[in-house]
């Protein structure tokens, strides 16, 4: 998408903090963090919502979750993480390209 910042990132085109990156997804540190590690895992393929799901998509948001859990400890995360997906402006989603937070390096307040 031309306007989508995160396709941007995914493209090159605006630099970021990456800390991972592989075929299908890329991950990178938010730029207004809410805890010591805050960082963005997002599918290279351009949807906004889960109500857009398909096979494909659910498989891939699948082995997003699997890639998480695998390199946490390399992110920083092994003390313990929270996942985050925000759908719809209501609850805060601001970029509509689908992504995870994963914030945690400190104890978070529930």
């Amino acid at each position: 998408m031309e306007n989508c910042i995160f396709c941007k990132i995914i493209a090159g085109e605006i630099p970021s903090a990456k800390v991972y990156e592989d075929d299908e997804i890329v991950i990178f540190k938010d730029i207004e963090p809410k805890a010591k590690i805050h960082l963005l895992c997002v599918p290279k393929e351009h949807f906004a919502y889960l109500s857009e799901l398909n096979e494909a998509r659910a498989a891939l948001v699948g082995r997003t979750l699997l890639k998480i859990g695998k390199i946490k400890d390399d992110l920083g995360l092994s003390e313990g993480y929270r996942v985050v997906v925000n759908q719809g402006e209501n609850a805060g989603q601001t970029v509509h390209h689908l992504h995870i937070h994963l914030l945690g390096g400190e104890p978070l307040p529930w």
